[in-house]
């Protein structure tokens, strides 16, 4: 075995220093993810209006899915790399990027060509209400989707990709290659869809040319990893490392995906709902996508904290030097805890403001908005807990953990509670709508304590590792 490489930075340097060093660029890289989506948004709230604004949230399941594939390989490529790093094994190391890269590329075009394939039926599932009309959401969402779809292999591979440059310990390169492709988002949507008025077609364009520009900066660096030399034995997928890689980034990749369900799902019961109630099914359609994707803005943040936590725990648990994996996550969940009370006060003390940023619209429009904003976000002074913790326990190879972590909020709470609280509202005599806006600050809560507890066990794990290698020594 190759000696452990103790004197890699991340085995030395001061670990707030070094996170410092790979939280900012992740939590920018992160910004710009969650920018693609919400720009597209804010200039089709300008021109097209609402019905564009309900068809981006109907697109929206796409979007993660790319985001989920992204993670599972991105993620669990990376902390296969730092471990095996970490472990002074650099040679078996490099497998992990290629193999990454290799999957990521064949499933987003496998996506794409499915999407493209089935396009209409998938955005019936998705709840876009059905219509034969010229305008209306459906229309817009065929028209978006349509376009973004070819850009699903790109999306990918940038978003996975940057992971990977940052494990190779250039978390700068990594940020750039996200903010390059955002600005070029930014630029072309004001273009496309202010000044051409190409409208969904225009928005959803700029948006894929933003993502090849960002692949091919990933592609590029990737070329040139510093780590070693990347051949083409690295890139031929081997089933026991992508299992292993599977493994590894399936927390994240099962917390997008159980938010994809869980966004399928609340655009269905706010479709059927909202007909029901007095705002109709248009305004709830609107405005949640509006809220999901202001609160996914402060999401990022957490979820950049998490990942530049990732591969300072990743190689010090490779390197067994424990007090420093600990130091690491209270670090992280000290900083999260502070961005989400931050975040909570914004949301309680703006939600008007923040929703008219989004374009104009009538007063049930706005009335509903800051409603649903404040009670729905109630909980997001705990909410940066579970997303720390998940990535953690993947960090240290405790994949399971953090797997189960990333189902409690979405999944094994969330779910259930968005089927049942609007029947328990509409049995009190109120409107089933209004039950949807609770469902989340009690998931929220409740997969805050979930993580607190399984966190103290891995510590407890960790210390015994510890004394273990004490007694040894």
């Amino acid at each position: 075995m190759e000696e452990r490489g103790v004197r890699n930075p991340l085995g030395t340097e001061p670990v707030g220093k070094l996170l410092r060093k790979f939280a900012i660029p992740s939590i920018v890289s992160m910004l710009v993810m969650s920018f693609y989506n919400i720009v597209d948004q804010l200039f089709i709230g300008r021109t097209v209006g609402l019905l564009g604004n309900a068809a981006t949230n109907v697109c929206f399941p796409m979007t993660t899915m790319c985001i989920a594939t992204a993670l599972a390989f991105g993620i669990g490529g990376a902390a296969g790399f730092n471990l095996k790093s970490g472990a002074g094994e650099v040679k078996k190391a490099l497998y992990f990027v290629g193999n990454a890269v290799a999957m990521m590329l064949s499933i987003g075009v496998i996506l794409s060509l499915l999407v493209l394939i089935n396009l209409k039926p998938l955005l019936l599932f998705f709840g876009a209400p059905a219509s034969n009309e010229k305008i209306s959401v459906l229309a817009y969402a065929i028209e978006y989707a349509g376009v973004l779809a070819i850009g699903f292999p790109f999306a990918i591979v940038s978003a996975g990709g940057a992971h990977l440059v940052r494990a190779d310990g250039n978390p700068t390169y990594s940020m750039l290659c996200n903010l390059v492709g955002a600005g070029t988002n930014v630029v072309l949507d004001y273009l496309f869809v202010m000044k051409f008025r190409w409208g969904m077609t225009g928005a959803a364009t700029a948006t894929v040319i933003g993502q090849v520009i960002s692949f091919g900066m990933v592609i590029y660096y990737l070329l040139h990893y510093k780590t070693g030399k990347l051949e083409k034995k690295h890139f031929i997928p081997k089933a026991a490392r992508v299992f292993r890689m599977l493994h590894l980034g399936m927390a994240q990749c099962l917390n997008q995906l159980a938010i994809m369900v869980v966004q399928i799902v609340m655009t269905k019961s706010l479709t059927y709902y909202g007909a029901l109630s007095s705002y109709g099914s248009e305004i709830p359609l609107a405005c949640v996508g509006i809220i999901m994707k202001i609160n996914q803005v402060y999401f990022s943040i957490c979820i950049g904290i998490s990942q530049g936590m990732q591969p300072i725990a990743s190689f010090n648990r490779g390197a067994r030097a424990f007090q420093r994996v600990r130091q690491t996550y209270r670090l992280a969940f000290t900083c999260n805890l502070i961005v989400s009370i931050i975040a909570f006060a914004i949301f309680q003390i703006f939600p008007t403001e923040l929703i008219r940023a989004f374009g104009k619209a009538n007063e049930s429009y706005f009335l509903f908005g800051k409603q649903f904003l404040r009670i729905f976000l109630f909980m997001t002074f705990l909410n940066g807990i579970q997303p720390i913790t998940s990535t953690f326990c993947t960090a240290v190879s405790e994949p399971n953990k953090g797997t189960f972590l990333s189902l409690t909020r979405q999944i094994i709470f969330f779910l259930p509670l968005v089927l049942v609280m609007p029947r328990i509202f509409m049995a009190l005599g109120k409107q089933g709508i209004d039950g949807m806006m609770f469902t989340a600050p009690i998931s929220d809560f409740l997969a805050a304590v979930i993580s607190i507890f399984v966190v103290r066990t891995v510590f407890k794990k960790i210390e015994k590792m510890e004394l273990a290698d004490a007694e040894n020594a």
